[in-house]
């Protein structure tokens, strides 16, 4: 085998298995769902909104525009807190 030919062979390998753990993230990522209003103070995910930036910057208990990831199917059938209230696929109302 020439040279060129195991170069091209290893840049062809290495792209390979960088493609497949770029997917798979990817992958897990779609089996979850943003639920909002479901996250203590300093507990969600990433932005809720206005004043905040990222991840544990929410300022309430569960704050409706403040989301954490959970697996497909069980954000409206998560309770917020002991108010009788459920997680919204959508931004909501503070508790």
């Amino acid at each position: 085998m020439s040279k060129s030919a195991a170069t091209s062979m290893m840049v062809a390998g290495a792209m390979t298995a960088a493609l497949t753990l770029a997917a798979a993230p990817t992958a897990e990522a779609a089996k979850m769902e943003k639920c909002f209003g479901i996250a203590k103070a300093e507990q969600n995910d990433c932005a809720a909104g206005p004043g905040t930036s990222c991840a544990g910057t929410s300022t309430i208990d569960y704050q409706g525009n403040a989301w954490k990831l959970v697996p497909k199917g069980t954000c409206e059938k998560t309770e917020r807190g002991d108010s009788g209230k459920f997680g919204s696929l959508t931004k909501t109302d503070d508790i």
